[in-house]
């Protein structure tokens, strides 16, 4: 007898399916989609057709309609591809969601570079920053699909404005979200590990003396377990995003103790022969050898 292992459910999959669950469940949920994954929810769209609202290729209007539904007293969840939720939309959410006052729920898809083979137009590395230029938003960077269908239920029962990161990159095993965990403990080092990103961590620090922290968390940045865990004043940052972006914090986390920071992730360089995603981590430094390379040279320095 043959049997088949159903291939992982990616984060797309259990975003569009915990929202349909959350529909049902939920009269106050509402979904406002830019064409992006429509049909993932053509049964919703059916069954709840005054609170599955599809806008188009209209990304600011999907934004406006969200933070409209908003106002109405509804726990709206706005959905497509990084570029165009939160570059292309920024100004719409600066002022629909932050200026009004009214909190939402923003998931996206593509994250850096998902989509890298269509060019620049569907990538987006610099969406965490921009976001961070806003206060008080929560941000998830879920680095397994279980992890996200717990944050977005979270998300959607609560009041304020949030953001979820979805990836078609994955960690092997889901882990805890909220508070950093910690995966390995070491006394050269720590490296926090963001999202996706532990895998190639954890491989690219195999034999090396240094804590691993995991990260899926951003926003509010978790500086206790961070100061709670410090055995080395040296500290590697491990984004899968914009270089830099949580560079600010560990600082302020650490701003009563000398210390040493890495930050890598995407840096500030547009790679305009567009490969795969995994070509992408190579070229950025982003892969586990890329990593231990970085990491090795910045201990032993």
């Amino acid at each position: 007898m043959t049997t088949t292992t159903a291939p992982p459910r990616t984060m797309r999959e259990v975003f569009a399916e915990t929202v349909v669950e959350l529909l049902d469940e939920d009269l106050s949920v509402a979904l406002v989609l830019a064409d992006i994954s429509a049909g993932y929810f053509e049964r919703a769209a059916v069954e709840h057709p005054e609170r599955v609202v599809n806008v188009g290729i209209r990304e600011q209007l999907a934004v406006n309609v969200g933070a409209g539904l908003a106002l109405s007293g509804m726990r709206p969840v706005v959905h497509t591809f990084a570029p165009f939720l939160v570059e292309r939309a920024f100004e719409q959410i600066k002022l629909g969601f932050a200026h009004q006052g009214v909190g939402g729920v923003l998931v996206s898809a593509g994250a850096s570079y998902d989509n890298a083979t269509s060019g620049r137009t569907h990538q987006s590395p610099g969406d965490v920053a921009l976001l961070d230029s806003l206060p008080g938003w929560t941000i998830h960077v879920p680095g397994h699909p279980d992890e996200l269908e717990e944050m977005l239920r979270t998300a959607v029962a609560g009041t304020g404005c949030v953001y979820v990161r979805a990836s078609t990159a994955s960690n092997a095993a889901a882990l805890p979200f909220g508070q950093m965990h910690v995966v390995r403990r070491g006394s050269r080092a720590t490296v926090v590990a963001v999202g996706p990103l532990l895998d190639p961590v954890v491989a690219a620090t195999e034999g090396l003396d240094v804590t691993v922290l995991y990260s899926s968390t951003v926003r509010p940045f978790d500086a206790a377990t961070l100061t709670a865990t410090l055995e080395s004043p040296a500290v590697v940052l491990v984004e899968p995003y914009l270089q830099g972006t949580s560079a600010a914090e560990v600082a302020a986390a650490l701003v009563g103790i000398p210390h040493r920071l890495l930050s890598l992730g995407v840096p500030r360089v547009e790679l305009r022969r567009y490969g795969a995603p995994a070509e992408h981590s190579r070229a950025y430094g982003l892969d586990a050898a890329g990593l231990r390379r970085s990491i090795t040279e910045f201990i032993e320095t």
